[in-house]
């Protein structure tokens, strides 16, 4: 159910991208993200890492990582939410990075409760510089408590 990406998921994945992200962000003209798909096409999704979630062989969501800790991505097909793909491919993140950082428009209220309830809490909240949306940077740290680092 969950892989790595591949090369040839990439036109599927930013169609998923553009369709949720447009239906996530009402309060955000469509253009900006018209604008943006480049930038995430050519720049984001090449340098990070991302998993995606299939079921069926289509690609159901991803989350995609950028250096280490930065979930610059996390989206999942609205027929597919609130079935545990975006619970699942969180999971995979927290597994894989100790420190996990994100940015979620305030607005987005469905979004900003997800997060809470995986665990992140907001560090900050400040303009997104290009939209003028209020965004709040949220973090996630693995409780590390029991976990020694002797041999």
């Amino acid at each position: 159910m969950i892989r790595l990406y591949q090369p040839q998921d990439l036109e599927p994945l930013m169609s998923l991208w553009l369709t949720t992200t447009t239906e996530a962000h009402p309060f955000i003209d469509q253009s900006y993200w018209l604008d943006s798909e480049p930038l995430v096409r050519n720049v984001y999704i090449p340098d990070a890492t991302t998993w995606v979630y299939s079921r069926s062989g289509d690609i159901d969501g991803f989350i995609s990582v950028m250096e280490q800790q930065f979930i610059g991505a996390l989206f999942v097909r609205q027929s597919e939410q609130g079935k545990g793909v975006g619970k699942t491919l969180m999971a995979q993140a927290q597994e894989h990075y100790p420190k996990l950082l994100l940015e979620v428009y305030q607005q987005n209220l469905t979004a900003v409760s997800f997060y809470q309830k995986m665990g992140f809490t907001t560090a900050s909240e400040q303009p997104h510089p290009e939209t003028n949306q209020i965004t709040l940077i949220m973090q996630w740290m693995a409780d590390l408590s029991g976990y020694s680092s002797s041999a």
